[in-house]
């Protein structure tokens, strides 16, 4: 059973999923966290699963790793194109989808990406070699993870 979504300790949604030692992967406690604490910033999630393992995840890289099918956009050669200019990106809402999923919102607006609990637990298991991954990308691409070094403007 999730057993609260919360912001800084905050409940938000109770009772999202049920678990037995048979059944799939599910999440049974999220919490979104500021980074620092002391901000309003929501820069974190994390996620307790039914099987034990925890994790916490940066918002940022959740942001980069979305399912959306507009976050996985192809270059002319088929390569995919790597989401640039989300390190300092923060989480604006948690919402669930079903008893399967959450919804996440950034404040770039995006909002499309639904997350599996397995999409969740895989990107958990995985999170430092594939950051890796897309640092290199990056790299490859000429791309940064600041606007700034993309000529954007910050706020």
């Amino acid at each position: 059973m999730l057993k609260a979504l919360a912001v800084a300790g905050g409940p938000l949604v109770r009772g999202l999923a049920s678990s037995s030692s048979s059944s799939p992967i599910c999440a049974t406690k999220i919490v979104l966290r500021a980074i620092p604490p002391s901000t309003p910033n929501l820069k974190a999630l994390e996620v307790e699963f039914n099987n034990g393992d925890r994790y916490i995840y940066s918002a940022e890289f959740l942001r980069v790793k979305s399912p959306a099918a507009d976050s996985q956009r192809r270059s002319a050669r088929g390569t995919i194109r790597a989401v640039a200019g989300r390190r300092h990106i923060a989480i604006i809402s948690v919402e669930p989808t079903g008893n399967y999923a959450i919804r996440i919102s950034f404040d770039d607006l995006h909002d499309t990406g639904i997350y599996t609990w397995s999409y969740l637990h895989s990107l958990g298991k995985n999170k430092f070699q594939l950051m890796r991954e897309y640092l290199k990308t990056l790299k490859e691409q000429s791309l940064s993870r600041d606007l700034w070094a993309l000529g954007c403007q910050v706020p």
